[in-house]
C-alpha cells in the first residue's frame, strides 16, 4: 500500500495532557478511512494536527509525500480540505454563500469563479438560487452541503471529515453521507473521516482505528466489524452503543 497520508509516532500535547500519544496511521489514496472512539478520545485533535491547527509534540506526519512541520502552506491547502462538525460555525454569518465560495477561489488564484460556483452548489444539490443568501436563511443541511461545497472548490485530493453529520437531523445525515460517497467516487477523494457512530463508519469506510485516551486500541476493516471479528472490550462497547450500527448489523428475525 502506497500511503498517501501517513502519520508515526504522533503526540499532541495540551498544558500536559496528551491528547494523542504515539498514533500511527497509514492511508492509501483512494480510502476512505475512519477514527472511532467516544468523546476526548483524540480523534479530533488527530485531524486537526493533519490540519495543522494542533501543534505535535512528537512524530511525523507525511501528506502526499510531503513531510508536514509548522504552518501550512498554500499547496497542502489545495490538496487537503476539511469539513467541520457545526456548519453554522464554520461558515462566516455575514457573508452571504456567494462570498463564502469565492474567497477560496481568490486566495489560490482560480480564475472562472463563476462557473466553479455553480458547479460547485450543483455538485452538492443545491441550485444558483442559493447562492445569495446567509447561512442564518438555510437548514443544518444545507449549510453542510455549502462547506462541503466550499471544501470541494479547490477541488483537493483528501478531504478530512470531523463528525460531518452528527450536528444534523437523522433524516437529514443519510441525505448528506450519500452526498459524500458519491463525491468521493466521482473524484477519486481520499477521506479520513472521525465519528462516534460505528454504523456511520460501517457504511463510509474501508478500514478504521479505534481510540481510547489519545491511543489507537484496534485496527479492523468493515467487514471485521459487521461480522463481529473484534478483540477489544472497548469496540463491542462502542458497538452496543452505537444504534446506527444496530440497525446495520441486528441480524433478521428468524
Amino acid at each position: 500500500m502506497t500511503a498517501v497520508v501517513s502519520l508515526e509516532n504522533l503526540s499532541v500535547v495540551f498544558d500536559g495532557f496528551k491528547a494523542l500519544d504515539d498514533v500511527s496511521v497509514e492511508i492509501a489514496a483512494g480510502e476512505s478511512f475512519g477514527l472511532v472512539g467516544e468523546s476526548g478520545s483524540g480523534k479530533s485533535t488527530l485531524l486537526r494536527a493533519i490540519a495543522g491547527l494542533a501543534p505535535t509534540s512528537a512524530g511525523t506526519i507525511r501528506v502526499e509525500g510531503h513531510t508536514l512541520e509548522g504552518a501550512r502552506d498554500k499547496a497542502f491547502y489545495r490538496a487537503v480540505q476539511m469539513v467541520f462538525q457545526d456548519p453554522y460555525g464554520s461558515l462566516h454569518p455575514r457573508q452571504t454563500i456567494d462570498r463564502q465560495l469565492a474567497e477560496p477561489l481568490a486566495i489560490h488564484g482560480f480564475g472562472d469563479s463563476e462557473r466553479r460556483i455553480l458547479t460547485a452548489l450543483d455538485e452538492v444539490g443545491l441550485g444558483s438560487g442559493f447562492r445569495f443568501r446567509y447561512p442564518h436563511q438555510l437548514s443544518g443541511g444545507q449549510r453542510q452541503r455549502v462547506a462541503i461545497a466550499r471544501a470541494l472548490i479547490l477541488e483537493p485530493t483528501i478531504l478530512l471529515l470531523d463528525e460531518p453529520t452528527s450536528a444534523l437531523d437523522a433524516s437529514v445525515q443519510a441525505e448528506v453521507l450519500n452526498l459524500l460517497e458519491e463525491v468521493r467516487r466521482q473524484r477519486r477523494l481520499t477521506f479520513l473521516m472521525v465519528s462516534h457512530d460505528l454504523g456511520v463508519v460501517t457504511h463510509m469506510c474501508d478500514r478504521l482505528a479505534v481510540m481510547q485516551g489519545g491511543r489507537v486500541v484496534e485496527r479492523l476493516t468493515s467487514a471485521d466489524l459487521v461480522a463481529g471479528r473484534i478483540a477489544e472490550d472497548y469496540t463491542l462497547n462502542l458497538m452496543v452503543a452505537s444504534k446506527g450500527f444496530r440497525r446495520e448489523a441486528a441480524p433478521a428475525p428468524g
